[in-house]
């Protein structure tokens, strides 16, 4: 096997309320595991399922987080997640007014797409990528054309 990441986690100092707001933000659902203060996040279609088998995305966990949140301006302290969307502009607006604040805004990446990240309504830091520039032309489509 390759080592590939399989499963991300997001740490929360209230759970519930980022459990709304990534429901919210990019549709994913969270399982409780029985009294535990972990949920099983299911990012949807084309993630790697439980047996194992292949997919173009993964699922994660979102703990309990064992110590202060971040504080704003902080250093990263650990991993951050990218995750692809459609229209990144209309997902970007939509998390800051379901409580997410701008990280890094958006912007366009000649030969890659367009980019910004956002940081949850508890502190952590997370990216958005789309392969459409603003003017509309896609990167996807360009790389094939090499």
């Amino acid at each position: 096997m390759a080592n590939l990441v399989v499963h991300f986690e997001i740490h929360a100092s209230d759970p519930p309320k980022l459990v709304d707001f990534y429901s919210a933000l990019l549709g994913w659902t969270f399982t409780q595991f029985g009294d535990m203060a972990y949920w099983a996040i299911d990012t949807g279609e084309g993630s790697i399922n439980n047996t194992g088998a292949p997919g173009s995305g993964i699922n994660g966990g979102l703990a309990e987080r064992r110590g202060p949140r971040p504080e704003v301006g902080a250093p990263v302290n650990g991993c951050n997640i990218v995750v692809g969307v459609d229209d990144i502009d209309a997902v970007f607006a939509k998390g800051l007014g379901l409580g997410g604040t701008e990280a890094l805004p958006l912007e366009d990446m000649e030969g890659i797409g367009r980019v910004g990240y956002l940081l949850d309504p508890d502190g952590n830091v997370f990216g958005l990528i789309s392969p459409v520039l603003s003017d509309g032309r896609n990167m996807m489509e360009r790389m094939g054309d090499n």
